[in-house]
């Protein structure tokens, strides 16, 4: 039985028709055996060709609109890198088409890295410089991209990964670079409470869980903890979780967590800045260590109750992070809320600044205004991101698989790329590149790297995510319960927030129970006590091995289990479900990964200290923080570096 269902006896499991799997619904079906390819030997002894057998689909319904044939990692992007992984292109063959073209520099990865990188080259450049960005998805944006539904006639949007914007000082170079793109009024507005029922606080992020602090909040608890059927605890935190199955010390020890209330006799001081005392000394221990020393908890209270949302934002739980990731971000150092700063969200997440930023690389990409109703509120020109009359140029469904000097990388002039399109290899060669993909994929393109990069990238460890993003026709269900949202402790995902959206590129601007919403689950893949890199392979495997069926059938069985006694029946209330698969989502930085140990160098420093010979290196791995604003200073670092040592030199 998999790790992520909620543990019923396969006899006891509702029939597909109860649970709407034979109901019309949109589905794309897929078939193949690359995507196995990865761990697949950690799946229990079987073969790719075995696990095939049983596969019935995998990328699934997509949506509707521009994003609907990119939802996450698609076969078609997952048979690609995996090819590149295993060598399937080296050597080149001869059948290599040359464009002839030509540039200043080549941009790897159209995410808001890849994209930052060509805004920052063109405006540090001058305007001759040309620059093109490759991007291995039929759209830009990495995994700040957006998912749309159309149910009972409203259109509805949510993320696929990247989400969270956050307000920065108004003379920090971020501020100054949203108002650059036209992002130029920070502070979001939100829908209001519609309706004539009492109101329930919404968060404004599916991370925000407002209602816990409420009362408006429920943790769920199944077979995991003796429970069949499983039971609520409504109020958690108001009822200081009594009546939850759990023995008293473990209730302490979680109680003082949610409350915030460090057990620690020694005040604990946070990071005041990267690299100093109290980071390094962070980044010397595991973030699970830290927890049970500032918060008195046992190591199975955070296996149990903390793993895998409370990761730092980084993928996995604590026992397999350094304790400095759950600080990182902090560094950033946006406004503070009492100052108006708190976590904001458009609707459809980062695709909202993506969207600004091509707008403002390529002014025709997207007609209108360059603003933030501009950009929602009109579709992409796909034919003028790769005009050829344009200086810069996004070039879509691009993977590149090969980059390497034309000579020695001290003293060679330019570097050739070769891509794949639509199954077929082209080959331009460039003045300089900006690896903005993953680390993951960047260590197997780049075919001259010397073995200090490759030792570095080797301490670079990605884990999985998938974001279930399931549109419903109301949450009257959830009303009827007392919650706003909830989290449980086994099953496919682990929390959920019924969230108000910000009032960019949707039709409502009120929210009430009776109104449809998209429910977004969070599905990360911890394997307590196994090593960071393994928890990521196994992590990968359980994720491309299990079919959108599968998966489909776990949260609609799920959903019923938990939610039937508020009135929720599957085949009636669930619209829609889409799967946006990321099999590297995030980096998962071990201990020392940020500054180093024993004396060596931190890997990412080895990355980010200089290009190497005409290739520099962004993307926000190398930050060891999955945050788009580190995404954003990394090919600022990345440009800056080429346009200063080798372009202008």
């Amino acid at each position: 039985m998999s790790s992520r269902q909620m543990g019923n006896p396969k006899s006891e499991r509702r029939d597909y028709a109860s649970l709407g799997m034979t109901s019309p619904i949109t589905r794309r079906d897929f078939l193949g055996s690359a995507l196995l390819a990865s761990g697949a030997v950690l799946l229990q002894g079987k073969t790719p060709a075995q696990l095939v057998a049983q596969q019935d689909d995998f990328s699934g319904y997509g949506g509707v609109g521009e994003y609907g044939n990119s939802n996450g990692n698609t076969l078609a992007v997952l048979e690609a890198g995996h090819a590149i992984r295993d060598g399937l292109y080296d050597p080149l063959p001869k059948e290599v088409i040359d464009t002839g073209e030509f540039y200043d520099c080549v941009v790897v990865g159209g995410g808001i890295s890849g994209l930052a990188a060509a805004l920052f080259f063109r405006r540090e450049g001058g305007p001759k410089m040309k620059c093109l960005v490759l991007e291995n998805h039929p759209i830009f944006g990495g995994e700040a991209k957006q998912n749309e539904f159309v149910v009972d006639g409203k259109r509805l949007i949510a993320h696929q990964g990247s989400a969270i914007y956050q307000i920065q000082y108004p003379h920090s170079f971020l501020a100054q670079f949203y108002d650059s793109i036209g992002l130029l009024t920070p502070e979001l507005k939100y829908q209001k409470w519609g309706g004539n029922q009492p109101e329930f606080p919404l968060s404004r992020t599916p991370y925000e869980a407002v209602g816990l602090q409420h009362g408006q909040y429920g943790f769920w608890f199944g077979a995991k903890f003796g429970r069949q059927p499983g039971m609520w605890l409504i109020d958690p935190v108001g009822k200081s979780l009594e009546g939850a199955p759990v023995a008293n010390a473990t209730r302490v020890e979680w109680l003082r967590w949610l409350k915030g209330e460090p057990s620690e006799k020694k005040k604990f001081e946070r990071p005041k800045a990267q690299g100093d005392e109290i980071s390094r000394y962070l980044d010397s221990i595991t973030l699970e260590q830290h927890y049970m020393e500032r918060f008195g908890l046992g190591r199975e209270t955070v296996r149990t109750f903390l793993s895998p949302v409370e990761g730092g934002g980084s993928g996995l739980g604590p026992d397999a992070l350094s304790a400095y990731s759950d600080y990182a971000f902090e560094m950033l150092h946006p406004l503070p809320e009492e100052q108006g700063g708190s976590d904001q969200m458009f609707p459809g997440g980062n695709a909202t600044i993506a969207r600004l930023m091509l707008k403002n690389l390529i002014p025709n990409s997207i007609p209108g205004p360059a603003s933030v109703e501009g950009v929602c509120g009109n579709h992409v020109n796909f034919a003028a991101v790769d005009d050829r009359a344009n200086q810069a140029r996004v070039r879509l469904s691009s993977t590149a698989i090969h980059i390497q000097h034309d000579g020695d990388a001290s003293k060679a002039g330019s570097v050739t790329i070769v891509y794949l399109k639509q199954g077929k290899l082209y080959r331009l060669k460039a003045r300089s590149a900006v690896m903005a993909g993953g680390c993951w994929t960047t260590k197997h393109i780049v075919k001259d790297l010397p073995e200090t990069h490759r030792n570095a990238y080797a301490q670079f460890y990605r884990s999985p995510c998938m974001m279930a993003n399931v549109a419903v026709r109301n949450w009257r269900f959830l009303y009827k319960m007392g919650m706003t949202g909830c989290r449980w402790f086994e099953g496919t995902g682990n929390y959920m927030d019924v969230c108000k959206l910000a009032l960019t590129g949707i039709e409502d601007t009120t929210i009430n129970p009776d109104a449809p919403v998209v429910l977004s689950l969070k599905v990360l893949y911890s394997y307590p006590g196994y090593s960071t890199e393994d928890q990521g392979n196994r992590g990968r495997a359980e994720m491309l091995s299990t079919s959108f069926r599968e998966y489909e059938r776990q949260i609609r069985e799920q959903f019923t289990e938990m939610f039937g006694p508020g009135g929720f029946e599957a085949r009636r209330d669930i619209a829609g479900i889409i799967l946006n698969r990321w099999g590297h989502a995030y980096l998962s930085p071990q201990p020392g990964f940020f500054f180093g140990s024993n004396g060596q160098t931190a890997p990412r420093e080895v990355l980010r200290r200089a290009p190497f010979g005409r290739i520099a290196f962004a993307n926000t791995d190398l930050a060891g923080c999955m945050d788009h604003r580190y995404s954003i200073l990394e090919a600022r670092r990345a440009v800056g570096q080429l346009l200063d040592q080798v372009l202008m030199a």
